[in-house]
């Protein structure tokens, strides 16, 4: 009789794991389906990221060029900058002290290494018209200390 149920007992896990195999077929088959759907749909969102950023990086661009040009009729040239400042005689720190940025701004702006704002070029644009003379009066108004009234001592007042 062992020998029956033995046999029998084989044969019942056969069945089973037949029977398992065919169901897990189908979910292995499943699975690897989703996970090649998974993987486009990230390679379609990495794609669409990058083209969001790039159309990001294009648009405020665009938009600021629309923005600043009706206000600003004033064009800026490395080269009108350099001219200008040799023609008033003016060191960069002494044009960039006029101007109210820093040295390293002008000697950017020179060097086409960066682009002044619209409302630095219409600084620029202000001085133009001025001499040397008026160009250094108004660097001496700048660099003058203010003078300060004197602090008068505060008495105590007496308990």
């Amino acid at each position: 009789m062992a020998n029956i149920a033995s046999l029998l007992k084989t044969e019942i896990v056969r069945l089973a794991r037949k029977e398992v195999r065919k169901e897990v077929q189908a979910l292995r088959k499943a699975s690897s389906t989703h996970r090649r759907e998974i993987a486009a749909l990230k390679r379609a969102n990495a794609a669409l990221e990058r083209r969001a950023r790039q159309l990001a990086g294009r648009a405020p661009a665009a938009g600021k060029a629309e923005q600043e040009e009706p206000q600003s009729k004033n064009r800026f040239s490395p080269k009108g900058l350099r001219s200008m400042r040799s023609r008033l005689g003016l060191s960069a720190d002494q044009l960039a002290k006029l101007l109210g940025v820093s040295m390293q701004s002008v000697y950017n702006w020179e060097r086409k290494v960066a682009v002044p704002r619209a409302s630095q070029v219409a600084a620029i644009a202000g001085l133009r018209s001025l001499g040397k003379k008026e160009a250094q009066q108004r660097l001496e108004a700048l660099s003058t200390p203010k003078v300060r009234k004197p602090r008068t001592p505060r008495t105590r007042k007496a308990k």
